[in-house]
């Protein structure tokens, strides 16, 4: 092995540490933003009438095609024409947004003249409003605008009802795209993207099929681990986390197996929305690095993802989080006090599994080629490198091993 190589194998865990003290530190400090938040009696009317009391003229409605259809968004808009505030619909997000489709709402944006955004959807509406909103703002391209604290001249006000529960993209300082020509995913991450409001509303989650309900309960079970495990996690964070866990183990097989329950749709909003406070604050790891791989290259949807890959990077991090672990099960009525610590953080690792299975969600992913191990490993490990505070550092070897596991 070159020498170059072997000091760089030695060197790189320290460096990666070192960088996540600082990141740790600046993230104490950072003063977020948090935004204005909507519940009880119909947040999503309460929302709209906040924006029309901040004084704006023409909206930009950022949706899919399926809000429309439905007529979900028809109150909305019904409540903010009478308030005097023009609504300009734009219902061509599709998921996983891509920086195409995102200059395109732009266009619509500046044509009419839009000094706002609302976003409603899940997670790649909100995704796509976010990149939207900053872009009305920021003349460059979304490409620059890619990594961290890009946003430099800020963007219009955004305001977010999100319609899954999953992504907590309504509390969140991230937004992600595709790159197609690229074939990878661009995370953009800034305070300014923070929405300045945000409707929890279970009513509007009642329509969501099961399998789609599955995926994102489990994306937001993922935020809240993967913050609970982080180097980087904090009392209030902890707190964050440990309240969404409690909630989605509590009321997502509900939620999947009668989509019509508002108590369990609530409560995974009010999930979803902690969860994402909490890994705003400490972050992701090797989940989420792995996990957008294989949405760029196999166009797996973001929360399934998370699923499948979650049980093996926690296998692979036991050796340096199993405390925390072993206390998200007791704090969730896994496992009893006569066992050792390692064994309640496996047991809480096969209650994942069990959900999993649950939600039928495999355990192998089918499109995986070992071929694209190496680069995905690599991509992953880039990714995570100076921005996720991971329990446990993977070097390419050990990353391609993980991978290597969920291939059929």
């Amino acid at each position: 092995m070159p020498v170059r190589t072997f000091l760089q194998n030695r060197l790189e865990p320290y460096v990666h540490g070192i960088s996540m003290k600082g990141l740790k530190a600046g993230a104490a400090v950072m003063p977020f933003r948090w935004p204005k938040v909507f519940e009880g009696e119909t947040p999503s009317i309460q929302l709209c009438r906040y924006l029309i009391k901040k004084g704006h003229k023409s909206v930009l409605l950022v949706t899919s095609k399926t809000p429309v259809r439905t007529g979900l968004i028809d109150p909305l808009v019904r409540e903010l024409e009478a308030g005097g505030v023009k609504v300009t619909i734009h219902d061509e997000v599709r998921p996983d947004p891509t920086v195409e489709s995102i200059e395109a709402a732009v266009s619509v944006l500046k044509e009419n003249h839009c000094d706002a955004v609302l976003t409603l959807g899940g997670g790649s509406c909100i995704d796509a409003a976010k990149v939207v909103a900053a872009r009305g703002r920021n003349n460059k391209s979304i490409l620059k605008m890619a990594g961290m604290f890009r946003i430099t001249r800020g963007m219009l006000p955004l305001y977010a009802i999100p319609t899954t529960a999953g992504t907590g993209s309504e509390v969140t300082i991230a937004a992600v795209v595709t790159d197609v020509e690229g074939q990878r995913k661009l995370p953009l991450m800034d305070p300014r993207l923070m929405p300045r409001a945000a409707a929890l509303d279970g009513s509007l989650m009642l329509g969501v099929p099961p399998d789609t309900t599955a995926a994102t309960g489990m994306d937001a079970l993922t935020h809240a681990v993967e913050a609970f495990i982080s180097q980087n996690a904090m009392r209030r964070t902890n707190v964050l986390a440990l309240e969404a866990v409690r909630l989605i183990l509590a009321h997502l097989e509900t939620a999947v197996a009668d989509g019509s329950n508002l108590e369990a749709r609530q409560a995974m909003a009010r999930a979803s929305h902690l969860a994402g406070k909490a890994f705003t604050q400490a972050g992701v790891g090797y989940v989420h690095g792995i996990a957008h791989n294989f949405g760029a290259l196999y166009h797996v949807p973001h929360g399934r993802a998370n699923a499948i890959v979650m049980p093996y990077v926690l296998d692979y991090s036991l050796p340096k989080c199993a405390k925390r672990l072993a206390r998200l099960a007791r704090e969730c009525g896994i496992g009893d006090e006569q066992m050792s610590v390692e064994e309640r953080a496996r047991l809480f690792i096969a209650r994942i599994r069990e959900m999993n299975r649950t939600f039928q969600i495999p355990e192998k992913l089918d499109a995986l080629r070992k071929e694209d191990i190496p680069r995905i490993a690599k991509a992953a490990r880039a990714e995570a490198r100076f921005t996720y505070a991971v329990p446990r550092y993977m070097r390419q070897s050990s990353c391609e091993r993980v991978v290597s596991q969920m291939l059929v």
